[in-house]
């Protein structure tokens, strides 16, 4: 992934480079499958432990959501300050054991303990692995590197879609969080033996003799930036509709079209794995390339790719035909995380080198709060307000708030668009106090 007119010095350690992406992204790639197991599961679990769909919501969204962001921030302070590998592997251990304990969970409050759980090691891990391929890979290719690690977000949907699916029907959501949850604690020895933590600020040609500001400052630093403060409302209303969907979309697709969950699995999996893997990567290329000429393009394509969606939302929740709901759903599906790359390489744009994981840990604080914390209860909550007029249809109409954040997502990244240039180029000029 380093290009030809990249300087000599990065060339002969562009495979060890590349390796270790591939390795950070397979870390994602379990984060988010142990995560959102959880979606294809959840009508069954419901079933078990007798749930609506608020309940639902509040075990799939807001539980994890708390914790998970509340304590990514001083996770992040910790890998500011220390060896981010490290760190790394540690919350890997976390979050892959207590996803394998929600498997042997017999009461609902002791599924949301495993869930807390599985927050607290997850929020260890995005912040310091995204301040490490800051490390890795030059400004020019940055978002680039960026988007191919959040492809690993749909590379764990297609795991989790498919593989969950098939476990599920034979084996049940038991054996489903177990068979997810193994990888990680293998993928742990992997990351420790074979990936070093890498020189920080070598990329750049910086000189890292700063120590690393408190949470305060970072704080402080950030809420002085415009383009930082849109680009965190923006990712929170993309996710906002992404999380609600990867929490319910199976379960419309049980109600309204009655398929099967293993037909759900491979259905999902191909849509939000393969076309929103190939989705997420382009924006990031697409957003380097462009970028180059005027680095608003950062901006300009999660717009773009938030009105190349929209029209076929309402397609997909509303068709009564099985086949042309899912036909519909390629184009959310192919944009869904476009948003990401751009984002997260714009955002350690905007900070010094001992501050990239805290603020990449204060953007996912505020997405997290409100996307995962507000979205899947948000519709779950809608969706039971409207089950007494529509039936098992309510799903369709719920689902279809992520329209509005989707637009006010645009707003916000148009907004941000308007002062990029300037904020990077601060960078150097605001005194961290």
């Amino acid at each position: 992934m380093i290009s030809d007119d990249a300087p000599a010095a990065l060339k002969p350690a562009a495979a060890r480079r590349s390796y270790t992406l591939f390795i950070l992204t397979l870390v994602f790639v379990v984060n988010y499958l142990d995560r959102q197991i959880l979606g294809i599961l959840l009508p069954f679990i419901q079933r078990d432990f007798h749930l609506d769909d608020a309940q639902a919501g509040l075990l799939s969204g807001t539980v994890f959501a708390v914790v998970y962001a509340s304590l990514g921030i001083p996770l992040a302070s910790l890998a500011d300050r220390f060896n981010r590998r490290n760190i790394i592997a540690g919350s890997l251990a976390i979050f892959g054991f207590m996803t394998v304990l929600s498997g042997y969970a017999v009461r609902y409050w002791q599924l949301l303990f495993a869930r807390f759980g599985t927050g607290i090691g997850e929020a260890g891990t995005g912040p310091a692995i995204s301040s490490m391929i800051a490390d890795l890979y030059p400004p020019q290719q940055r978002a680039s590197a960026l988007a191919f690690y959040a492809a690993g977000l749909n590379v764990g949907l297609l795991v989790g879609f498919f593989a969950g699916g098939w476990v599920l029907q034979h084996f049940g959501w038991r054996a489903a969080f177990v068979a997810s949850g193994a990888p990680g604690l293998l993928l742990v020895v992997l990351l420790l033996f074979t990936i070093d933590e890498p020189a920080r600020g070598a990329v750049d040609a910086m000189q890292d003799r700063e120590a690393a500001p408190s949470l305060w400052t970072t704080v402080r630093y950030l809420a002085r930036i415009p383009s930082f403060r849109w680009i965190s409302v923006g990712c929170s209303m993309s996710a906002f509709g992404g999380y609600a969907g990867i929490f319910f979309i199976p379960k419309f697709l049980y109600l309204s079209h009655h398929m099967t969950p293993e037909a759900v699995g491979v259905a999902l999996a191909l849509l939000t794995g393969g076309a929103g893997a190939l989705g997420t990567y382009l924006s990031g290329v697409f957003a380097d390339r462009l970028s180059a000429r005027d680095v608003r393009w950062n901006m300009y394509v999660p717009i773009m790719a938030v009105f190349f969606a929209l029209p076929f939302a309402p397609v997909f929740y509303l068709a009564q035909n099985t086949w042309v709901s899912l036909a519909a759903a390629l184009g959310p599906s192919l944009m869904g995380a476009a948003y990401l790359g751009p984002s997260y390489a714009m955002t350690q744009a905007m900070v010094p080198l001992r501050m990239r994981a805290q603020a990449v840990a204060i953007l996912l604080f505020i997405l997290n709060m409100i996307g995962l914390g507000l979205g899947p209860l948000t519709v779950g909550f809608v969706s039971d307000l409207l089950k007494p007029f529509v039936g098992n249809d309510s799903l369709r109409y719920a689902l279809m708030t992520s329209m509005l954040t989707g637009m006010t997502a645009a707003f916000c990244y148009w907004r941000a668009s308007r002062t990029l240039s300037n904020d990077i180029g601060r960078v150097s000029e605001i005194a961290v106090q």
